[in-house]
């Protein structure tokens, strides 16, 4: 499947372990709360939310703060609320384009700080469907490939299609890409059969990535990421380019 980015698989890996932990919890915090406040609290009928616990824990988020997040989403906490997600499409130096999440209590700020970014360092804000026709949203799930070692690999990839796989990277560990609507059936498969996932969750991921050849463009394009994704408000960051 064409859009199969290890470059955004690392990068999403990076908010979780390289930043400083106090802006992981914020931003983890910021999207509990969104997933709380669409979904409510009950993790039996809000599935996001329920992912979004998960990887809570993985960061080793305090319990008070994921309690604090949710009851902000439900209203049942003392904090308002104000905060909104938006979607905003840019195009990056080198020809790269970026898909990016936000969660604010302020569009007239976050807009700016973006702005500001990408004028510095050869992007540009882009209009509405500049730039979001050229990614699809699938459920993903990263498996630790020594968590299979020892079992029946071709039963197993057999059992993730008939559950909805319809991509599974087995290059280095496995990553499975599946329709959203789908992404729960492979957890439930993954769980009867005792197998740990490393991260899991809904990303977009571009329909066509762009080999970024010279180590100058590669640089660039890390730099202009890394800029985005260290924003407050920028819960999550997508492009099509990759080497």
């Amino acid at each position: 499947m064409s859009g199969h980015s290890k470059w955004a698989k690392t990068h999403r890996q990076k908010s979780a372990t390289d930043a400083k932990k106090g802006a992981v919890f914020t931003k983890l915090g910021n999207l509990i709360t969104m997933a709380a406040k669409e979904g409510g609290s009950d993790l039996n009928s809000n599935f996001r939310l329920r992912l979004l616990l998960d990887k809570a824990r993985v960061a080793n988020m305090p319990k008070e703060n994921i309690e604090r997040a949710i009851k902000r989403g439900t209203g049942e906490g003392s904090e308002k609320n104000h905060f909104e997600e938006l979607l905003y499409e840019i195009f990056g130096p080198e020809g790269s384009v970026f898909l990016v999440e936000a969660i604010t209590d302020n569009k007239n700020r976050t807009v700016g700080e973006l702005k500001t970014v990408a004028n510095k360092n050869g992007g540009q804000l882009g209009g509405q469907n500049s730039v979001a026709w050229m990614f699809d949203r699938f459920g993903f799930v990263n498996i630790d490939k020594n968590q299979i070692e020892k079992i029946d690999q071709e039963e197993l990839e057999l059992t993730l299609i008939d559950a909805g796989a319809t991509d599974i990277d087995k290059s280095d560990d496995w990553e499975i890409l599946c329709e959203v609507e789908t992404l729960q059936n492979i957890l439930t498969v993954l769980k009867n059969k005792n197998i740990d996932t490393k991260e899991s969750g809904i990303a977009f991921f571009a329909k066509n990535n762009i080999k970024i050849e010279s180590q100058d463009s590669q640089d660039k394009i890390e730099n202009f990421y890394n800029l985005i994704d260290d924003l407050d408000d920028i819960s999550n960051v997508y492009t099509n380019a990759t080497w």
